[in-house]
């Protein structure tokens, strides 16, 4: 059996390159097909501030995840298993 020889950083395009493609197709079918409309955000809705006197940190970050975003990143996933 031969082993093939695959990169994270593939993987990584593959799945940001899935999720955008899918919540972009999400968007334009949101009218005629509204469950891949349906998002739910993960994250801080508030930044947090962190002060230490010398310097300043403000954080925050949200994703707002669609059932197209999750289907692309499902077929990215699966293209990359492919490979």
């Amino acid at each position: 059996m031969r082993t093939r020889n695959r990169s994270l950083a593939l993987l990584i395009a593959l799945v940001i390159i899935g999720v955008v493609l899918g919540s972009v197709i999400g968007n334009l079918l949101s009218d005629k097909i509204p469950l891949l409309a349906y998002s739910y955000p993960i994250g801080l809705k508030t930044p947090v501030h962190l002060d230490l006197s010398v310097i300043e940190l403000t954080l925050g970050l949200v994703i707002d995840v669609n059932m197209a975003s999750v289907i692309g990143f499902l077929l990215a996933f699966l293209m990359y298993k492919r490979l």
